[in-house]
């Protein structure tokens, strides 16, 4: 045991000034660390097993002389249960490291998600509807929560009020604040079943979706109407209307040919390749071009460098989905832009001896059939490019009366 020191008082300990270590007495290996610029801390050296170590107490005047003995004879006394006290700080001092390390709220998390998937989103509208949907219904029940509490009971509170209400709205907010669950449990913030899973979980609590919302399409044109709306559209002035006429002439998203870069068409073989980043589906789609597509081409390719967009705005970027949408409101159709590819595929069904499959692939949707879909390795583009030229004649066979009188809203 160290031989004890002579014990010094307060005023004593108050009145050192030398740099160095100072005995201080009263428990055995107290010491006074005074270091070059005068500052004072308090350290007990003892013997830890066969380790002699130098264990801090807190500086000097924070922990008093009474204050550093009652802790020195806490060491001491740890130390002769064999624990290691410097040890056990250490240990106490990195798991508590490691909890604030995972200490993340659902809103941190979710900045963290949105962050690391953005560049796998079609575009940062979509990243922007991921932060106001969770900031707007999510955060302000749950954002301040760390990401490890959050339960069954605050995923409710965020969905039930909107869920009968907005109810397509809810359900990607469900969806969301699930992924951004699922990815805190991968990062080790939190544990469990995911409260906002759908399977199993709330679809015994709230009700299917499919049968309490309304379904609302796209606003469309009967098929016996599009003719006289094409010899409309061609009457119209300005590129809004050429852009309008090659999206309904491909059976195309309105974003897929506004951002349609001459770089895309193949004009010898008449083929449009719309590569897979700017597909919904994230598959690279071939679009055969009719004669009428091609010859809407033909007018401006002379002027075309591959980088250049097919059809742009006066300031040179590309056209406003709101563009598309203002010139049939100005026609006078009730019809949206997307509703187009509504009527063409009522056509295929309608008028048409067109296989199903043919017309989803023309549209470059998903086929339904996974096993079909499996073997059918082949984008059918010559039976497509047949296809899409009996869409086009039938598209310029305008009637006598080029009004509209008639709409109807169609499937999407």
């Amino acid at each position: 045991m160290p031989k004890k020191a002579k014990e010094l008082s307060a005023l004593e300990i108050n009145r050192l000034t030398a740099p160095g270590m100072v005995a201080v007495g009263g428990v055995a290996g107290l010491y006074m660390h005074i270091n070059a610029n005068g500052a004072k801390s308090w350290i007990l050296r003892a013997a830890v097993g066969t380790k002699r170590r130098d264990m801090g107490l807190g500086g000097f005047p924070d922990v008093t002389l009474a204050g550093a003995k009652e802790r020195a004879r806490a060491a001491r006394q740890a130390i002769d249960q064999g624990v290691d006290p410097i040890a056990e700080r250490q240990q106490a001092k990195s798991a508590l490291s490691a909890k604030q390390a995972t200490a993340k709220t659902f809103a941190q998390c979710a900045v963290e998600y949105i962050e690391r998937h953005r560049d796998t989103w079609a575009n940062a509208k979509h990243a922007a509807q991921w932060s106001s949907t969770l900031e707007t219904y999510a955060n302000p029940v749950m954002g301040k929560l760390l990401v490890s509490d959050v339960a069954q009971a605050h995923v409710l509170s965020v969905l039930e009020p909107v869920w009968k209400t907005k109810t397509e709205t809810a359900t990607r907010l469900r969806g969301r604040i699930e992924k951004v669950l699922d990815y805190a449990t991968v990062r080790k913030y939190r544990s469990g079943e995911n409260p906002a899973r759908w399977k199993g979980h709330l679809e015994q609590l709230l009700p299917a979706p499919n049968k309490i919302a309304k379904v609302v399409h796209h606003r469309a044109l009967p098929v016996d109407a599009i003719g006289a709306f094409m010899a409309q559209l061609r009457k119209q002035p300005g590129t809004a209307a050429k852009a309008l006429e090659f999206a309904i002439l491909c059976a195309s998203r309105s974003g897929e040919v506004r951002l349609a870069t001459w770089g895309e068409f193949d004009l010898g073989a008449k083929i449009w390749t719309i590569p897979a980043e700017r597909m919904k589906a994230k598959v690279q789609h071939r679009v055969p071009l009719s004669e009428s597509a091609m010859r809407i081409l033909n007018e401006h390719s002379k002027q075309a460098t591959p980088d250049a967009l097919l059809f742009h705005a006066a300031s040179g970027k590309p056209l406003s989905d709101m563009t598309l949408t203002a010139l049939t409101r100005r026609m006078g159709v009730n019809a949206v832009p997307h509703g187009f590819r509504s009527t063409f595929r009522d056509w295929c069904a309608e008028c048409t001896n067109y296989p199903r499959d043919l017309a989803e692939q023309a549209l470059a949707h998903k086929l339904e059939n996974k096993v079909e879909a499996a073997y059918l390795r082949s984008d059918v583009l010559e039976k497509r490019r047949t296809l899409m030229q009996a869409w086009a004649d039938y598209c310029d066979r305008a009637t006598a009366d080029a009004k509209v009188v008639q709409f109807r809203g169609v499937a999407a």
